[in-house]
């Protein structure tokens, strides 16, 4: 049986990060994480199906995968099954959403199930805004997308881990259906419930969806909490003041220098320097970071060449090549204690924290004693100058300041240094 990783969405949701796939945590791409779990779970024909906007990068990162290119992005998932109908139509076949991430024993449970097809279904005590199946016993006979709360016809949430033994009545059903709305495949489930036996695949284990940023935050402690063991790499250096505790990797080439504390589980990535006095706990560090003097870095995902100096990062999701002033403060809990919301197109999203600091772009520059506001987001090649209070979100490209207490936006004009133009400064450190 093929497996199909799909991996063509836009990630819109996503911003101010842009490719969701190819965001590093503990050491690995999302897309990699994903492939592991696959092959723990014994699928062995693993093909990624992308678009224009990724493959290529994916290509680098598992060059021995062959790969789809989905034609048309506007069909959704029914444009990415078609797709995949078009070159290997004629197997069986598993289709899997590249931003579910699920325990392999799943994968080997929908392997060995039986009849005509075969769709995990997560288990939930309460409401979740998803597609809920309706059953007769193991057999699915429908599908209600958001049927709102109370009106749910079973406990089982749809997964996107599908199982397809007749490729040619899948490809029957794509083609016999109201174009005119965006459920294209799942239209075509339901006609395939109606003529084929498609059974439930109970699961409970781990299930976390990547769709906003936040969701990185909760995708690294279920990666974290999977590092069996301490692991320090024989080329790292750590300094006999400095305490590793709890189960630590730490990568290649990483120097943990005087009285730095490293708190378990925790991911320090390849050539990282963790500094005098800093602190770092229950995150995941990238490449070629600095966590600076002082610095403390909390419950936090760091993409890579990520710098800092006296800062406080908390529950938040940093992207490459960002600085941090000294006194730089993400500010991750509200006054009140309430769940923490943030915003997706010009709508508040309610993360499902009540501790979540910020996130931010590529290529930005946090000037010195700037604070952030819980859920805050800053795009891509944003200047914040010093003494910045940001209590809203911040469109990519933006040079940002308080003018008389209220946040002025203009234009950057200049651009952020390239991790290149610091390693001479990196080697002095």
């Amino acid at each position: 049986m093929n497996t199909f990783l799909l991996l063509a969405g836009r990630s819109t949701r996503f911003w101010p990060l842009t490719e969701k796939t190819l965001f590093p945590l503990c050491g690995k791409t999302l897309l990699e994480h994903q492939v592991n779990r696959l092959k723990e779970g014994g699928c062995e024909n693993i093909i990624l199906v992308g678009s224009a906007h990724n493959l290529d990068e994916a290509r680098q990162k598992l060059p021995d995968l062959p790969t789809v290119q989905q034609e048309n992005l506007e069909l959704g998932m029914r444009g990415a099954v078609l797709s995949i109908l078009k070159e290997y139509g004629n197997d069986p076949l598993m289709i899997v959403g590249g931003n579910d991430v699920i325990e392999p024993r799943a994968y080997t449970e929908l392997l060995n199930s039986t009849g005509d097809g075969a769709l995990l279904a997560y288990k939930v005590d309460r409401y979740f805004p998803g597609g809920y199946l309706s059953t007769d016993g193991d057999r699915i006979t429908g599908i209600v997308e958001k049927p709102g709360e109370g009106n749910e016809p079973s406990d089982l949430v749809n997964v996107v881990a599908h199982v397809h033994r007749d490729p040619a009545a899948l490809s029957a059903a794509l083609s016999d259906i109201d174009e005119s709305t965006d459920d294209g495949y799942e239209q075509a489930l339901t006609k395939l419930f109606a003529d084929k036996h498609y059974t439930a695949v109970q699961y409970d284990g781990v299930w976390q969806a990547v769709k906003y940023p936040w969701h990185l935050v909760d995708l690294c402690e279920v990666l974290l909490d999977e590092i069996p063991q301490q692991k320090i790499d024989s080329t790292a250096e750590i300094h006999p003041s400095a305490d590793i505790i709890g189960n630590v990797v730490i990568a290649a080439g990483a120097k943990v220098l005087h009285n730095a504390v490293i708190r378990g589980p925790a991911y320090i990535g390849k050539n990282t320097i963790v500094a005098n006095n800093a602190l770092v706990r229950g995150s995941s560090v990238g490449d070629n970071c600095v966590v600076g003097f002082s610095t403390e870095v909390k419950g936090s995902v760091l993409h890579s060449h990520v710098w800092t100096h006296m800062n406080y990062i908390g529950d938040s999701v940093i992207g490459s090549n960002v600085s941090f002033g000294g006194g730089a403060i993400t500010g991750n809990f509200r006054l009140d204690e309430e769940e923490v919301v943030s915003s997706c197109k010009e709508a508040k999203i309610a993360t499902g924290r009540t501790k979540f600091g910020c996130v931010i772009g590529n290529d930005c520059r946090i000037g010195v004693h700037v604070s952030t506001n819980p859920g805050v987001k800053i795009g891509a090649g944003c200047f914040i100058a010093t003494a910045t209070f940001v209590t809203t979100d911040i469109e990519d490209g933006k040079f940002v300041m308080m003018k008389n207490g209220v946040i002025d936006l203009r234009e950057n004009r200049t651009k952020s240094s390239t991790p290149s133009d610091r390693e001479e400064l990196r080697k002095k450190l």
